[in-house]
């Protein structure tokens, strides 16, 4: 059944059909009553896309992560996202898009697709710093939020869990536990994330009088391999304690200690962020940062359906806490010791 054939069978005119079914009071009783008891008997639906092109919206939005397909797959944070997004766009009666954002040609389609009109708005997640598409976006007309903090420019919209603060925390309790030969694998430094998490491990260090060594940093790219080619670049400057970006990249360094004989926690301390499923499971189970990744993906929906409902002119910046998970990585066993 289409709206033209209920108003047929209720003797109203189309425009009186959907009114009523449009819940608009400009309608006489009689009129609502027959064009409901059509509807019930025909087990009448709305065409939910019809009715979103008749209002300007397609009630989709789109999901953009800027990372390869493996590391989509190998990676649980970009899991656990993609499942909060949907699920909160679910409840909202949304549908979800998802661009995988790389190689270039990709983020080109991007573009076109952006100014089709195919989605009411978009989500960015996790963030290039400078980011080609957020420019864009920006030159743009298109509701858009970033998860994840963007410094490069103060009218962009987003959430984001304190990277800065949460690697601060991982780093000040390896201190507390003794350790001051603290390493760190870093995610890659083009993206915002691993830019933050870097500089929370600096502070921590310079704000107990420590320098910051060259030789106790090595690029793990934010995957296992990595993390495990990583640590081998680390071990033969003796660290005591290493703070990985993500926990992937903790079950590489871990593997790569076990791999010399070493053992941890006794020999090398490890802390790592992120709290995936991935933590609890390792052995040892990974002390680690909490990050609330399912609210901040609720939240980035939440925001963006506001933004596309109620436009405003001052920009969302929502900032959540995180929490470190202590577990046996870090030596918890031993009794914590103040360094600083």
């Amino acid at each position: 059944m289409n709206l033209e054939q209920i108003a047929k069978l209720s003797g109203v005119s189309r425009s009186t059909a959907s009114r009523v079914i449009n819940n608009d009071p400009n309608v006489s009783d009689n009129a609502r009553e027959n064009v409901k008891r059509i509807v019930r008997l025909m087990n009448y639906v709305p065409n939910a896309a019809a009715r979103g092109l008749a209002a300007g919206r397609t009630q989709v939005i789109g999901l953009v992560i800027p990372t390869g397909v493996s590391a989509l797959f190998s990676d649980p944070y970009c899991s656990i996202l993609i499942q909060s997004v949907s699920s909160a766009c679910n409840a909202h009666n949304y549908s979800v898009m998802l661009w995988i954002a790389q190689p270039e040609y990709e983020r080109r389609q991007i573009h076109q697709i952006v100014r089709s009109g195919a989605i009411d708005g978009a989500i960015i997640a996790p963030t290039l710093a400078n980011d080609t598409l957020v420019q864009a976006l920006l030159a743009g007309s298109l509701p858009f939020i970033v998860i994840g903090h963007y410094p490069a420019n103060g009218r962009v919209n987003y959430v984001d869990a304190d990277d800065i603060l949460g690697a601060h925390e991982a780093v000040r309790h390896l201190l507390r536990m003794g350790r001051t030969r603290i390493a760190t694998i870093t995610g890659p430094q083009n993206t915002i994330t691993g830019i933050d998490r870097l500089m929370g491990y600096m502070h921590a260090l310079r704000e107990c009088g420590l320098p910051v060594e060259s030789d106790l940093i090595a690029a793990g790219g934010f995957s296992e391999g990595g993390g495990y080619i990583a640590m081998q670049q680390l071990l033969p400057h003796r660290p005591d304690a290493v703070f990985a970006a993500n926990d992937i990249m903790a079950m590489g360094a871990l593997r790569a200690i076990r791999d010399t004989g070493l053992r941890v926690p006794q020999d090398i301390a490890v802390v790592a962020f992120d709290d995936t499923p991935l933590a609890a499971r390792a052995e040892p189970p990974l002390t680690t940062i909490h990050r609330p990744t399912h609210q901040v993906g609720n939240l980035a929906v939440e925001t963006l359906i506001e933004m596309i409902e109620y436009p405003k002119s001052s920009p969302y910046r929502i900032m959540l806490p995180t929490e470190l998970i202590i577990r046996s990585s870090c030596g918890a066993a031993f009794k914590e010791k103040l360094a600083c």
